[in-house]
């Protein structure tokens, strides 16, 4: 990196991993809302932000703790809940005048079909235009818990297995095969 007497040392930020300013720059020159994911092992944020010169501005920030409120009785870190979270953040963007952004994931690696595009396929329903590629977001059957639902009916046989992996679900009265209309019940609930 050095070159003669001369180093240039990068930006905090650059150094520390926080901001990849290529992306940024790019992001920015669009002139429009970004649609921030970003995700942990059990939860997931969706923020609106939007470019000042004096720093961002978010408008609105919601997490997919978010879905108790409504009734949601499984995890918050699966793709049922992300795509939930971002028709969520898709509808409140909407009613505040917000119908165009891009996606923002960060520093977050572009898996096809993960809970990312979930939430963005989330987004998309409630009407939010972003400018994405279809084959990245993840299927109907997934994004509606059908494939919990066959894991859970699999585990059946092995009790302890089951009781182990699903007992979150089990403690709040949520049958784990029952998470499609379950699915349904609180995207009707969002859209009601």
């Amino acid at each position: 990196m050095k070159k003669g007497k001369i180093y240039t040392v990068p930006f905090r930020r650059k150094r520390e991993g926080k901001t990849y300013y290529k992306k940024r720059l790019k992001m920015l020159l669009s002139n429009k809302f970004r649609f921030v994911v970003r995700k942990s092992l059990s939860n997931l944020r969706i923020s609106v932000v939007e470019y000042d010169e004096k720093g961002d501005k978010v408008l609105f920030t919601l997490d997919s703790k978010a879905l108790s409120k409504l009734g949601w009785k499984a995890g918050n870190g699966n793709l049922p809940s992300a795509y939930l979270t971002g028709l969520l953040a898709g509808k409140k963007a909407m009613e505040k005048g917000i119908t165009e952004a891009i996606l923002d994931l960060g520093f977050n690696e572009s898996v096809k079909g993960s809970r990312l595009y979930a939430a963005l396929a989330g987004a998309i329903d409630a009407g939010l235009k972003i400018p994405f590629n279809q084959e990245i977001l993840p299927s109907k059957e997934r994004i509606s818990g059908e494939h919990i639902a066959k894991y859970a009916l699999i585990l059946k046989t092995d009790k302890a297995g089951y009781e182990a992996r699903f007992s979150s679900y089990i403690k709040k009265g949520l049958n784990p095969e029952n998470i499609i209309e379950h699915f349904n019940e609180i995207k009707g609930r969002i859209y009601g």
